[in-house]
């Protein structure tokens, strides 16, 4: 019977109720679609991690039988990394690694799919001069991402390339399998992956939560005059739900048919060198079906704590009395969650700092309306005009509703805060272009120097090379040649088993890459907030209209003129955003602080100009849009309620 009554309801809302609910069904599915994202990038970021993870291998234990011997280098084609695995087997029966047909045997070399294309593509004393004859393409399971450029080299156990001193973090080990352990630049990665999905999640549930609410004063008249005419409190929460859910599972459908649709422009965002495989960003079905239920609940949990005075004190709601003020205790509740930061610094556990930046998140979502109630109160009391002071009144009216209004830019002022003190600056090199070094064993740098003129030559590479106790610099003619740069690297090849020869640029790409790809993620993570947040507010503005259609309708028959009222909706928005924005900034660098590598640079300063411009536009923008809707309803000579 509560079924049937819902859906009765919600088709028999009109016009406008049909619009408000397919706000509230556009709220949910792009949460959804956001959300989807938020969560998925964490797994994303692990399973690249684990296929990358055999190149890392565990040593045998001692006492164990070894079964192989595998050593990894890195090299450089045209300021890219290749990733080279030397392998060697200690036996008949070899563990086949992952993405290949078998174990290399000696002389057999297996390239990535864009390896071997970039090898074909450059003449062969370029690049593929390094390597023995391409043998095989290697799968995606052995590669981190699509344009990886990875070269799996088999060896003999007693090949000098496996031998040869090398340093401990690279000298080739002895292993039982060729399961290793994820790098620790992938656990690195994970972490940064965990944090921004907090930055980028708490938002989206704050989003999701409230589209519950959205036309919540017309839905509140409605199940008002329902128990006033006899409704139980339980058929009223049965309702409630009903509808919440309906809605929300749609939104839900939609949203996650919409992630399908732009999940290759997704694929596309290149972080740690690289695109992604449509796999990784595509949630496994435990992620899909948790999203498709955890939603809608909160949604319905979301509806049903908001109907404790339909509930109670149905005859205040249907005579459209204010609520009770909210308490100062919000506000003590976020000075207890900043009061843990102080205490925290870089070396603080990552679940500790992950809880702790969520609950300040949230805390200010928590203290949002309190403060928006007391801006009102303020506003009012100084008002100069008819537009100020319904501004005013509204907000001390219904803060809830106008915090979430501007609840989205806000908390991404928060985003924007804390990433603004942890931006990366740029990275300074010494690095002598068109230098290629090589480091070699003590007492050796006299011979080898001598066999890398020798080499140069017969590759017709002019060069100048020069010797220290454990390095031999080679610097070529041509410096801004990256082909003669390539043959010159392509020529040294094995001049030192187990050494490639590196530009300074080479030695520093990794650090260059961390800066580059958390830049890359500071920029996804505020997209993400920026379409929270300017699909926030322009959902909330239209619903806000839509619940006070009535008293605009009135307001403009009793003589008030419509740029009034729409003064006073823009002042209602704009003054709370201002207050509440700038306080968001502050508490998100607060909450930064203890994480900070040196002062604040310009690209961190830039960035949070750039975000304060835009959460502003956006919400002029979403105000903008919602202006014909405020005209169609107060035209209506005879406003009523839904």
């Amino acid at each position: 019977m509560n079924l049937e009554l819902t859906w009765r309801l919600l088709k028999g809302g009109g016009r406008r109720g049909l619009l408000g609910t397919w706000l509230t069904l556009g709220a949910v599915a792009v949460s959804t679609a956001l959300l989807l994202f938020a969560v998925t990038a964490n797994f994303a970021f692990e399973d690249r991690g684990e296929r990358g993870a055999w190149r890392n291998p565990v040593p045998a234990a001692q006492g164990q039988r070894a079964v192989a011997v595998e050593g990894t280098r890195l090299d450089y084609v045209r300021d890219r990394q290749i990733v080279i695995v030397d392998l060697a087997a200690l036996g008949s029966s070899p563990p086949v690694p992952p993405g290949m047909p078998r174990f290399p045997a000696p002389g057999e070399a297996y390239f990535s799919p864009a390896l071997a294309a970039l090898a074909k593509q450059l003449p062969a004393a370029q690049l593929a001069g390094r390597f023995p004859a391409m043998t095989g393409v290697l799968g995606e399971e052995a590669l981190v991402h699509p344009e990886e450029l990875v070269a799996v080299v088999g060896q003999r156990p007693d090949a000098p390339v496996m031998t040869a001193p090398r340093g401990a973090d690279d000298a080739p080990v002895r292993v039982a399998d060729l399961a290793g352990e994820p790098s620790m630049d992938s656990q690195g990665y994970r972490i940064l992956a965990l944090i921004g999905s907090v930055l980028m999640v708490v938002p989206l549930l704050v989003f999701g939560g409230a589209a519950a609410r959205l036309t919540v004063a017309r839905r509140d008249q409605r199940l008002a005059a329902l128990r006033l005419v006899g409704a139980t409190p339980g058929q009223v929460v049965g309702m409630t739900v009903a509808e919440a859910v309906i809605v929300a599972f749609a939104g839900v459908l939609t949203g996650t048919v919409a992630y399908a649709l732009a999940l290759p422009l997704l694929t596309g965002i290149r972080m740690s060198g690289g695109p992604w495989f449509a796999a990784d960003l595509w949630p496994d079905p435990p992620v899909l079906a948790a999203t498709v239920v955890a939603v809608p609940l909160l949604v319905g949990l979301s509806a049903v704590a908001g109907l404790r005075r339909v509930v109670v004190s149905p005859l205040g709601v249907a005579k459209r009395e204010t609520p009770p003020a909210m308490r100062f205790l919000r506000v003590l509740v976020l000075l207890a969650a900043l009061a843990a930061f102080p205490l925290m610094g870089r070396d603080t556990g990552i679940a500790i700092i992950v809880a702790a930046i969520g609950l300040a998140f949230l805390s200010v979502n928590l203290v949002g309306p309190w403060v928006v109630a007391l801006i009102g109160r303020i506003t009012a009391r100084g008002a100069r005009g008819p537009a100020r002071l319904l501004a005013g009144r509204r907000l001390v009216d219904d803060p809830r509703s106008a915090w979430r209004t501007v609840s989205g830019v806000a908390l991404t002022g928060f985003v924007a805060g804390f990433l603004a003190l942890l931006s990366p600056g740029v990275l300074t090199s010494d690095a002598v272009p068109g230098q290629l070094r090589v480091l070699v064993p003590e007492g050796s740098s006299a011979t080898v120097a001598e066999h890398a003129r020798d080499r140069l030559r017969e590759a017709g590479v002019t060069a100048t090379v020069k010797q220290s106790d454990d390095v031999v610099a080679v610097t070529v003619a041509d410096r801004d040649d990256p082909a003669t740069l390539d043959r010159g690297r392509t020529a040294l090849a094995g001049l030192v088993p187990g050494r490639t020869a590196t530009t300074g640029a080479d030695d520093d790409h990794t650090g260059a890459q961390l800066l580059a790809d958390i830049g890359v993620g500071t920029v996804v993570v505020l997209s993400v907030s920026f379409l929270v947040a300017i699909a926030s507010a322009g959902i909330t503005a239209a619903s806000s209209i839509l619940d006070r259609r009535q008293t605009y309708g009135l307001l403009r028959l009793a003589g008030t003129p419509l740029a009034v009222l729409d003064r006073a909706r823009r002042a209602e928005t704009l003054i709370p955003l201002t207050v509440m924005g700038g306080g968001s900034i502050l508490v998100g660098a607060f909450c930064a602080t203890p994480f900070m590598f040196g002062a604040p640079n310009a690209n961190g300063l830039i960035m949070l100009l750039v975000c304060v411009g835009l959460g502003f536009a956006g919400v002029l923008a979403a105000g903008a849009l919602s202006r014909p809707l405020l005209r169609a309803v107060t035209t209506d000579p005879a406003p009523r309620p839904d």
